[in-house]
């Protein structure tokens, strides 16, 4: 099979890189295929290439929007046929693409895995012949993996379900653990992982101990002597912002990027820094997924970031074009509270995931339990992710099992008359179409459907009714809107009622968060490693084949990095915080009618983020955060010793 030929005519490349002919001929053969490279060695490439050249459509999960714009924008450059679903499309725009998929005018559609939740999107993909699934960031899917996201593990389901012959899953960084979780879920063999070399051997690593009060005028005379564009990674969107104005203040053409921005402004951002208008972005990790700048010629990290696989994917972005680029980590353990309090944030406690299991037992009705996630997550003091994650848990060990979602909310306004659109139709058609009318509320132009009593009234299934109210949609006959998306499990009560369950999930979160922590420790041991610091990071990939000594990173050159505190964090005076503990429990109880947790009094003090804290305005009390920069521990040590 001559690959060549096509790879000019589409790409206008001459030859592949490494792994991904190996790739494409596997998927082409009809092997499902796992393939691990570094970032920015072509991963999408192996997809776009294998998608032209089957005879279905192929669908791509991307865990970021981002990602997915400017995949599009790539494929669009080379005239090859490829579109999204996603939260930006206008309602006709979504109608536009869901025709040209229909009629086979596309040939790759990119969705989140979210969309899956979506019946409307899960009605019309299971009508389509699809040819491949590609799963992108698919070391997402691994609970052993960094970035897991709980919804990634439904993806093999999704598979059986639509029936997709080859699967094609592409990631960066996976340890060998991660690696073979990723293949057994896809029941893809040993044989056919494609596993290039991690080791670049363009990238200077170098960790550079620095007290937080110095990081400013270092991270300054670092960047003036850079030459081309960088990225300056913090963890906090706030940091983001303060360090950017003051490089501006020392003439360096920098900009904030974080989550917290609005699109446009995002978007406008990147493309600055694509063409090189602005030098530096000071970004979270939110910036750099799917950048394809290939001439970013430093990465530095002002703060830690979250685990090895984070750090290696950031540095990943520099140097893409081969060219020698600097990475360079300014290292103190300030920051390691912060990091590990996302962590913290995160587990549920005991009482929350009580509240979770106690609310199916009470709500099941017929073997089925409806879920609304924001109402669930305020009610249960658990964050939506964990919260997430927590269902996965209850779906594995089968106490749980999706059956589908749908909107609670169907609303509509005609945009051809109701006579004139009936006449169109006739026999049981006209019929069944009269029936959702008459059992639509309208409020002068927009109505709501009232599906409960169609079904009793004329009987018919609620995928038909969707499937028509699309299908009046696609032919301009209504514009249609949809809210309140409702999940629905059955339920196996005899699994629900099992007594340790709501332990062996409170346990399988400890056990996560103490993962997670160790994670973190393993990232501090990494930048004081007195060995060489890219030959371990290939090693931790599963990468047996760099070189035992670099000779282009700090070990090399003889600097061991040895990371200190600059100041070593203080809890406030007993006193002082028995007065604002003793504060925040009366508040706590006026509203809730309930004593907090010694786990809230913790996160209280150390000023994380939980429902029960934004629905009762508790960031305005007096000592929220008072010991954000004390490890969690401690202060739980002193919350139990104090109450």
């Amino acid at each position: 099979m001559d690959l060549q030929p096509a790879l000019q005519q589409y790409f206008a490349f001459d030859t592949f890189r490494e792994g991904q002919e190996q790739t494409i001929k596997q998927l082409l053969s009809g092997h499902s295929t796992l393939s691990i490279f570094p970032t920015g060695a072509g991963k999408s490439l192996c997809y776009q290439f294998s998608a032209i050249h089957l005879p279905h459509l192929t669908l791509v999960v991307s865990p970021l929007l981002a990602l997915m714009k400017d995949q599009l924008a790539f494929l669009k450059s080379k005239g090859i046929a490829a579109a999204s679903i996603d939260s930006t499309l206008t309602p006709q725009e979504n109608q536009t693409v869901m025709r040209d998929i229909r009629q086979g005018m596309i040939k790759i559609l990119m969705v989140s895995v979210e969309r899956f939740k979506n019946e409307r999107f899960r009605e019309f993909i299971a009508s389509i012949d699809i040819s491949m699934l590609v799963v992108d960031e698919a070391h997402c899917i691994s609970e052993w993996g960094h970035n897991f996201r709980p919804d990634y593990l439904k993806l093999p389901q999704y598979r059986q379900e639509l029936n997709i012959p080859l699967v094609l899953l592409l990631t960066a960084t996976a340890t060998r653990k991660v690696k073979k979780d990723m293949a057994q879920r896809f029941a893809i063999a040993p044989e056919h992982i494609v596993q290039t070399g991690f080791y670049r051997n363009n990238l200077d690593l170098t960790v550079l101990p620095v007290a937080s009060q110095d990081k400013d005028k270092q991270l300054v005379d670092l960047i003036k002597q850079q030459q081309g564009s960088g990225i300056v990674y913090v963890t906090l969107q706030q940091s983001a912002e303060q360090v950017a104005k003051y490089l501006a203040t020392q003439q360096i053409s920098a900009t904030a990027y974080h989550a917290g921005l609005d699109n446009d402004l995002r978007h406008q951002i990147q493309s600055d820094f694509m063409v090189g208008q602005c030098q530096v972005v000071v970004a979270t990790i939110a910036f750099g997924m799917g950048i394809d700048k290939a001439d970013v010629r430093f990465v530095i990290h002002y703060d830690l970031p979250k685990s090895i696989e984070n750090y290696s994917q950031e540095i990943g972005r520099a140097g893409r074009d081969g060219l020698k680029s600097n990475c360079i980590t300014l290292a103190n353990l300030d920051g390691i509270n912060t990091v590990e309090n996302f962590v913290y944030g995160d587990t549920p406690e005991l009482e929350g995931i009580a509240v979770v299991v106690d609310n199916i037992c009470k709500e099941v009705s017929n073997g089925q339990w409806e879920l609304q996630l924001l109402s669930l997550s305020n009610d249960a003091n658990i964050r939506q992710l964990p919260l997430k994650t927590l269902l996965v848990q209850l779906e594995l060990k089968q106490v749980i099992k999706p059956l589908y979602a749908y909107f609670a909310e169907y609303r509509y306004k005609f945009l051809t008359e109701q006579s004139v659109l009936l006449n169109q139709f006739h026999g049981e058609r006209q019929q069944f179409l009269k029936a959702i009318f008459d059992h639509t509320q309208f409020k002068k132009i927009w109505g709501s459907l009232d599906i409960e009593s169609l079904y009793q009234h004329y009987g018919c299934e609620r995928s038909r009714v969707v499937a028509a109210l699309d299908y009046l949609q696609e032919q301009g006959h209504i514009v249609l809107e949809s809210k309140k998306i409702t999940e629905v499990f059955s339920v196996d009560e005899q699994a629900l009622s099992q007594p340790e369950l709501v332990q062996v999930l409170s346990d399988y979160f400890l056990d996560k968060e103490q993962k997670e922590i160790e994670r973190i420790a393993a990232l501090v041991r990494f930048f004081e490693l007195d060995r060489c610091l890219t030959a371990n990071l290939a090693r931790y990939f599963d990468d047996q084949n760099a070189p035992e000594q670099c000779g282009h990173c700090s070990v090399c050159r003889g600097q061991v990095a040895k990371l200190a505190y600059s100041h070593k964090p203080q809890l406030p005076e007993d006193g002082r915080l028995k007065s604002v503990l003793n504060g925040f429990k009366q508040h706590i109880e006026i509203k809730t009618k309930r004593s907090p947790s010694v786990g809230t009094y913790c996160r209280f003090l150390a000023g994380i983020s939980i429902p029960l804290f934004s629905r009762n305005k508790v960031r305005q009390l007096d000592g929220f955060g008072c010991c954000e920069q004390v490890r969690f521990q401690s202060i739980k040590d002193k919350v139990v010793e104090l109450i």
